[in-house]
This record gives structure tokens, sequence and C-alpha cells, in this order.
């Protein structure tokens, strides 16, 4: 091996030297026998021109022209026929290593097929798999739903049974204590009419009194008014002395009657008022009762109110969790499908190749499930 790199070597520094034009034939044939020279040590690649290997140098031709006559020695014929040898060889070796190569992507592609069909088939199974497990986590958290719903409507309803009872309660007690008040009122009222009717019958009694008094004045008056009008025409002079202590019997007659009449017009006045005040007490008890109860009704639907209100929270509350927990299963059914979507993709395209996936790992991960979500999944690295 030795021996050939030095006579490559000097063939080449040979080729590289300026030679006259006469020289040059002479120059190339001696080359190429020492390039046959080396040709049992070397394999096919060295048989190459000079000038493969030296881009600096012109092309050399084993076939020089003019031909020199020479005879080949015996090694160089056997060397050639080597060569040949070696040559059929190569073809033989390149036809077989194209013919294995062609079977082995052949099986290659099989291969894939398989391994994608597979893979399609693996992925359609999990998902599958997965749509089942969200179902049934889905029913899952509605039969949930509707246990809780039925648990609230239950205690709704003994809350609402409770409530009743307490207000029953309480509207019987305020129906008692009502009962006595309106008794109370009544009595007081009954007391305070007796009061003003003893008040009414000693006032009518003492202007009866004087209504008598001034009866019996007046009728006294008038006969003592007769007599002296007898005794006047009798006796004019006798009546004018009889009747000069009376000349204002006539005026004090008018301002009696007058007074009188003031009296009976205050009577009157008081049989109003006390009429009147009957009939204020009566509505007030009439308004008082019927303020009691508009009280009452109003306590009853405030509370209402505020018990509605409460639920209503409570309901809102409960909706706005709800429709959170929906838009958070909703992106996660969205993210799901997408990573299915660019599963697919990606073995429809080829992507994932078996260096990607092997057989021992799944392209889909189970994640951590939280509390009361369905199960999640990771995608594949990009």
């Amino acid at each position: 091996m030795f021996l050939c790199r030095i006579l490559y070597f000097s063939s080449v520094c040979l080729s590289s030297l300026p030679l006259e034009p006469s020289l040059l034939p002479v120059h190339h044939n001696f080359c190429t026998l020492l390039l046959l020279c080396c040709i049992p040590p070397l394999s096919a690649f060295h048989l190459l021109p000079f000038s493969y290997f030296n881009p600096f140098t012109p092309p050399l031709c084993v076939s020089l022209t003019p031909p020199l006559h020479y005879s080949c020695p015996e090694p160089l014929a056997s060397s050639v026929a080597r060569w040949e040898c070696l040559q059929r060889d190569k073809d033989d070796l390149e036809r077989s290593f194209q013919k294995e190569l062609q079977g082995l992507r052949a099986k290659q592609r099989a291969e894939l097929g398989a391994l994608e069909e597979g893979l399609k088939a693996r992925h359609a199974a999990e998902s599958e798999r997965l749509r089942a497990e969200q179902r049934a986590d889905l029913e899952v958290l509605h039969m949930q739903q509707r246990e809780k719903v039925e648990e609230m409507s239950i205690n709704h309803e003994a809350a609402l049974l409770e409530v009743e009872n307490a207000h029953m309660v309480a509207l019987a007690t305020l129906q008692e204590e009502h009962t006595r008040t309106v008794k109370d009122l009544k009595e007081a009222h009954e007391e305070q009419r007796r009061v003003l009717e003893q008040d009414f019958e000693k006032l009518r009694l003492s202007l009866q009194d004087q209504v008598d008094t001034l009866t019996f004045q007046n009728h006294s008056l008038r006969d003592r008014a007769k007599r002296f009008e007898e005794a006047l025409r009798r006796s004019t002079d006798e009546q004018i002395d009889a009747l000069a202590p009376y000349q204002h019997i006539e005026e004090d007659l008018k301002s009696l009657k007058e007074v009188l009449e003031m009296k009976n017009q205050q009577i009157h006045k008081q049989e109003l008022k006390i009429s009147e005040l009957e009939k204020m007490a009566q509505k007030n008890v009439v308004l008082e009762e019927r303020l009691q109860v508009l009280q009452q009704q109003n306590e009853d639907l405030k509370a209402r109110i505020d018990r509605n209100l409460a639920m209503s929270r409570q309901l809102s509350e409960e909706n706005a969790n709800l429709q959170v927990y929906v838009e958070k299963e909703t992106n996660e059914k969205k993210r799901l499908s997408r990573t299915n979507e660019e599963l697919l993709w990606r073995l429809q395209t080829g992507e994932l190749s078996p260096r990607m996936l092997s057989p021992s790992s799944s392209p889909v991960h189970r994640a951590s499930p939280g509390p009361g979500s369905p199960a999640r999944f990771q995608p594949l690295p990009r």
C-alpha cells in the first residue's frame, strides 16, 4: 500500500512537470504504466485518470496519439482482466443493491402504511373511549345536578312549611293581640261614651232646669203682665203707677228669649258634636282595624320579598356557577376537538413518523382530572 502511494505521488509529480511537446506521449505512457503496476492492491476507485484528482493538470488519456508500439507485459494483461472482473462484480453488486434498495423502500412504505392504519385505529378507539368517558362524566354531573336541585326543592319546601307554620303561629298571636286590643278599645270607647252620656245628661238636666225656671218665670211674668193689663184697664193711673217699675219687662223677656235660643243652639251643637265624636270613634276603630291588617299584610309582603330576594340571589349564584361550568366544559370540548383534528391532520400529512411515535408511547396522555370536571388531554408537541 505504501508502494502504491509512492507510485501515485510520483506520477502526479511527473504529470505536473513542464515537458516538451515531443515527450508528452512518452510521459503519459509512463504514468499509465505506473498506475497499472499498482492496480492489484488498489480498488476500482484508484483506476481513475490523474486529472480527476488533480484539477490543475490537463486530462490524461490512456489511448495516446501517435500510438507507441510496445509490448504489454504479463502483469498488465492480468491486471486488465482482473479489472474487468472487478467491474463486472461491481455492476452485479450495484444491480443487487438497487433491487435490495427497492425492496427495502417497498417494505418501508408497507410498514408506514400499516403503522398509519394502526395509529388511525388507535386514535379512533382512544377518541371513542374519551367521548364515552366524557358522556359518562356529563351524565354523572347531570345526575348530581338533578339530585342537588331535588334536594334544594325539598329543603325549600320544608323551609316554606316551617315559614308557613311560623306565619300561622304569628298570625294567631297577632289575631289574639288584635282581639284583645279591640276589646280594650271598645271598653275604653264604651267608658268614654258612658262618661260623655253622663256629662250630656247632666248638662241636659241643668239646661232643662234652667229652661223650666225661665219658662216658669216667663209664665209668671205673663200672668203678672195680664194682671197688670187688667189693672191698667181698670185704672189707668193705677196701671201707670203699677207699671212704672216694670217698664223694661219686654226687654227682659226679649233678652231671656235670646238667652234660651242661644242655650238651645249650644245644646244642639253639643249633640251634633257628640254624634260626630261617636261617628269618629267608630271610624277610628274601623281605621285601626284596617291599619293593623295593612301593617300585618305589609310585614308579610316584606318577609316574602326578603325570602324571594334571598332565593333569587341563591338561584342567580347557582346559575352563574352552572354557566361558568358549562363554558369550561364547552372550551374543553373545543380543545379536545382541536386536538383530535390536529392529530388526524398530522397523521394524514405523515408528520407523525415511527421515530416520533414508538409502540410504547401514546400520542395522547391522560391528564389528572379536576374535581367535578371531565378528563383533559394534552396535545402532542409540534
